[in-house]
């Protein structure tokens, strides 16, 4: 039964983590780094340590074609710079749950990609799976109050849905050829070098790492060192997670790997609750569970069409 539904499992695993780690960055960017200061850590941390590994463990994974180069690059800018950059912008202007709803139109963008653009067909059940799943996040949301939301957020939430969909795309295509640790240590590494033009190492306000952070929400008693925070941001928020979705991606298609992602804000807003008091209603609450009915539905699309 666990083999049967790994994919599964391995995509849901990183998305409990994905949304943890959505509270933990809350806390970081609220203490005054800016979203694309932890971005660069976050990709640096991650790449020095899944590097270091691959370097001692399997360097020969990391050997790469000049073809394969360019395919590597617009995955380390697209999947892990863009995706994560504009997700921070977002969760810093609005509550984690909804920037998450909103990055998670991504199928929506996968499967018009794949019947129009590529012209595949797609099973009838995966368009009921998509428009279920997202008239959950609508209902989460609430989007009839969107003038209370930030727009700069939407905005951000909107555009990192549609690079997280060119991140399933591009990385169904890599997992595969290769080896989903070195895919990861090339889109980390591309990332980093990208962000260290950008914004150069020297600058780094490295006062974050000693600064006391405050828990806020239920914890707001208590404080963290701001280090303890980013080593949890770059190995149980990224690193993992990262590992469980690419491993899941390579078992399951694009399009359903995406959907099943959409439970993310649903579990973010677990959390949220949980640590944060981000109470959910009750027209929210039916917008969860519709949310993981067309899951559900999704899976057994993927399923019939195979």
């Amino acid at each position: 039964m666990l083999r049967r539904y790994k994919g599964e499992i391995l995509t849901l695993a990183g998305a409990i983590f994905f949304s943890f780690n959505g509270i933990v960055a809350k806390l970081v960017l609220t203490s005054g780094l800016s979203s694309m200061r932890l971005t660069q850590v976050r990709c640096g941390g991650a790449f020095i340590i899944l590097g270091s590994y691959m370097l001692l463990r399997n360097r020969q994974k990391l050997r790469a074609t000049r073809a394969e180069l360019p395919h590597l690059f617009m995955y380390g800018m697209v999947g892990f710079l863009a995706v994560q950059a504009l997700y921070f912008v977002a969760i810093t202007r609005l509550h984690v749950s909804i920037g998450l709803i909103l990055e998670f139109t991504a199928p929506i963008w996968i499967v018009l990609w794949l019947r129009f653009v590529k012209k595949k067909v797609v099973p009838p059940l995966m368009w009921l799976a998509i428009f279920l799943a997202f008239t959950g996040l609508i209902l989460i949301a609430q989007v009839w109050k969107g003038r209370t939301l930030d727009p700069i957020g939407v905005i951000a939430a909107l555009l990192d849905g549609v690079v997280l969909a060119g991140f399933f795309l591009i990385g169904e295509k890599l997992t595969g050829k290769r080896d989903v640790e070195s895919l990861m240590v090339y889109g980390f590494g591309f990332a980093s070098l990208g962000l260290a033009i950008a914004m150069p190492l020297w600058s780094y306000p490295v006062e974050i790492f000693t600064q006391s952070l405050n828990l806020q929400g239920r914890f707001a008693a208590y404080s963290a060192p701001g280090w303890v925070l980013i080593a949890w941001v770059i190995l149980m928020g990224t690193i993992t997670p990262y590992l469980l979705v690419v491993n899941g991606l390579k078992l399951l298609s694009a399009s359903t790997s995406s959907v099943m992602g959409m439970a993310e804000p649903v579990i973010a807003g677990v959390f949220a609750w949980m640590w944060l008091s981000e109470k959910w209603n009750f027209i929210q609450l039916v917008g969860g569970v519709t949310v993981i009915i067309g899951i559900i539905l999704a899976d057994k699309a993927r399923t019939a069409a195979h």
